[in-house]
């Protein structure tokens, strides 16, 4: 059974709040903001939980269509790369290792900038 649109799901929850409380409840909806009988705005997602709380047929179709997918293949997690320091192959010193070279050579006071 596929998943119920957004009608079927506010038409299943005033059925089963009717069912349950024994009132008559309305739904309305402003952007994406529900509100049931004016009370506090909820999110559809919030609605979908209500229902579910009620016992009706989302749970029961959402546990349906977990039930019938196909298993999927087990995907294997690539191995953890670990980054290596930059080194130079020519044998040389890098720019950065050159550069703090350069500057404890002068013998002056300096302070290194953040992350050097």
């Amino acid at each position: 059974m596929p998943k119920l649109s957004k009608e079927e799901t506010i038409a299943a929850l005033t059925a089963a709040i009717k069912q349950h409380e024994g009132r008559d409840v309305s739904i309305e909806q402003k952007g994406s903001w529900y509100k049931i009988d004016d009370g506090k705005s909820l999110r559809f997602s919030e609605l979908e939980a209500m229902l579910e709380s009620f016992g009706a047929a989302p749970a029961e179709s959402k546990k349906e269509v977990k039930a019938e997918a196909k298993p999927k293949a087990e995907k294997k997690k690539p191995a953890k790369v670990t980054k290596k320091k930059a080194e130079s192959k020519s044998g040389g010193m890098l720019p950065k290792e050159y550069w703090l070279n350069y500057l404890n050579s002068q013998g002056s006071q300096f302070t290194l900038p953040r992350g050097f």
